[in-house]
């Protein structure tokens, strides 16, 4: 039997009766030669790429990955089914008929089908997907901003060109769809590289400080921009009563201008529909609104988490390489022991010892049963009627335990943790009271006029300054925040025409758009109306 045969036997052709002839198309993927199928369709579709029609079977058979290739003759079996299926359309191949013998050889000549391109497209769709892996794109927040700066300026015009509007609105509206689609992406598959258990631990900790570092520079930006967006976004206000109302009717009255004269209600209709979702979305992905978080203020939130969730995998394979138990690795040291073992009996007595585990027979069993067991030794094949009785204490019979009992084990008397513990959170709070003490600022000050701020200030000025900003209300020109805690509050007011502000740190420069900013230490806060000496 030649390969060809072989494939052609081991090929099964679809039941029309069970299989939806729409879908017959992707029948090809639930055989056993999917393989094959796939790189002759890949062929036909990068010979449409370069605008060629029809492929003969020697063509297709070039065009496969030369290591992988199979016989022509297996080519044009997988052709054959691919016609049949409705992938490829086969015609007769007359060009090269010289004789009259060859009118009565089967030749063809193959071409992509609608239904077959269509299917290549959704599977490349499909693939894309899969191995599509999200980023959070900072750069996008900038663009995002440029193009609002852009429509405002828009907004601000009597007539605003409409190509332009439209174009504007386009653009920003991509930019968006790819930030939000990436940022997806990027959060789901981001607990996946945390439990990424099987990974060499130098490549994964390599890997881990790249990630990290990508997720607190996105976080900075995002509090940054974020904040930027979301003011451009209250100065342009809703769709319906706001500046970026009339933008919006340009770019509908513009897309469907187009329709037909008998749908031009509907389209119109549609388009409208779809421009005020679109500006919707945008608004609650930067926007809080009393009762819902922001998507950007959530996005933060899970990149914090994932911080320390992968300092703790990395705190866990650095216990694994400093030998630390590890379940895993023991049982895979005791299945070496078992391979090791010299003999049946030595693999019992191991077995013994590792898990204790034994018949019925046995539960009670002492040392001298097991001494007179080793100098009589009874085979596991011994039914019970054969097998030598087992003498069972009267302790067993009255009670039903085996051990007597006696007097409680004492209680432990852990007062020396308990004192540890509590002089431990106590040093803590102390270093937590000299940080907040450090940020109060007693009154309204600039942002540029803070002094140099440690790493552990900073880092609690900065989830001040992300609350403060991620409460902003359309409309209002100051907010205040308070930490979860209720020990810290932030009220931060805006400088139009501030210019941008310089906060110092051990690490480095923060800069941002000058704002007046109070912070409140409520813990050492005096109440209103106290007396003084």
């Amino acid at each position: 039997m030649t390969s060809a045969d072989h494939l052609s036997s081991s090929l099964p052709v679809g039941d029309p009766g069970r299989v939806d002839e729409r879908y017959r198309p992707f029948e090809h993927l639930t055989t056993d030669n999917c393989e094959l199928y796939r790189q002759v369709m890949g062929v036909f579709v990068r010979a449409k790429q370069e605008f060629t029609v029809h492929l003969r079977p020697e063509d297709v058979h070039l065009g496969l990955v030369p290591e992988e290739r199979p016989s022509l003759d297996a080519v044009a079996v997988a052709l054959g089914r691919l016609a049949k299926w409705g992938n490829l359309r086969a015609d007769p191949d007359t060009g090269r008929v010289t004789a009259l013998e060859d009118f009565y050889r089967p030749r063809h000549i193959y071409q992509l089908t609608r239904a077959g391109e269509a299917a290549e497209e959704a599977l490349g769709a499909y693939d894309e997907a899969l191995g599509r892996r999200g980023e959070l794109q900072a750069v996008a927040l900038g663009d995002i901003a440029l193009q609002l700066r852009a429509l405002l300026a828009l907004a601000g015009r009597a007539e605003p060109d409409p190509a332009v509007t439209h174009l504007a609105l386009l653009a920003l509206v991509d930019r968006f769809s790819g930030l939000a689609d990436n940022a997806r992406a990027f959060m789901n598959s981001l607990q996946r590289t945390v439990d990424l258990h099987e990974a060499e631990v130098e490549v994964f900790l390599a890997y881990k400080q790249r990630l990290i570092d990508y997720l607190e520079r996105f976080i900075e930006d995002l509090v940054t921009r974020g904040a930027e967006i979301a003011g451009l976004l209250e100065d342009l206000g809703t769709p319906l009563d706001g500046r970026i109302a009339p933008l919006l009717r340009v770019a509908v009255e513009r897309e469907a201008a187009d329709a037909a004269p008998d749908v031009v209600a509907e389209a119109l209709a549609a388009a409208e529909r779809r421009w005020l979702g679109r500006w919707d979305g945008l608004r609650a992905w930067f926007l809080s609104v009393p009762g819902r978080n922001s998507q950007a203020k959530l996005l933060r939130s899970a990149a914090r988490q994932a911080i320390p969730q992968l300092l703790a995998v990395v705190r866990a394979l650095n216990e694994r390489r400093a030998g630390r138990s590890d379940r895993s690795a023991d049982f895979r040291e005791l299945a070496r022991w078992f391979a090791e073992a010299p003999g049946d009996d030595d693999r019992h007595r191991l077995w013994r010892s590792a898990f204790g585990l034994y018949s019925a027979r046995h539960l009670t069993i002492d040392h001298e049963a097991l001494a007179e067991r080793d100098t009589a030794p009874v085979p596991a094949s011994a039914a019970w009627r054969d097998a030598p009785g087992v003498r069972i204490s009267p302790q067993l019979r009255r009670t039903g335990s085996y051990e007597r009992r006696g007097r409680r084990a004492s209680v432990q008397d852990r007062s020396e943790a308990k004192a540890y513990l509590a002089e431990l959170a106590s040093k803590q709070a102390e270093q937590t009271a000299a940080v907040r003490a450090l940020l109060a600022t007693h009154g309204e000050v600039r942002l540029s006029d803070l002094d140099v701020l440690d790493r552990e200030a900073f880092r609690l000025f900065l989830l001040l300054l992300g609350d403060a900003l991620s409460a902003w209300r359309p409309g209002t020109a100051s907010v205040s925040a308070t930490t979860n805690d209720g020990t810290m509050e932030i009220r931060l007011t805006r400088m139009p025409g501030g210019g941008i502000a310089e906060i110092r740190t051990l690490d480095g420069v923060l800069w941002g758009p000058e704002h007046l900013v109070e912070i409140v230490d409520l813990a050492r806060a005096e109440p209103v109306g106290a007396d003084h000496d």
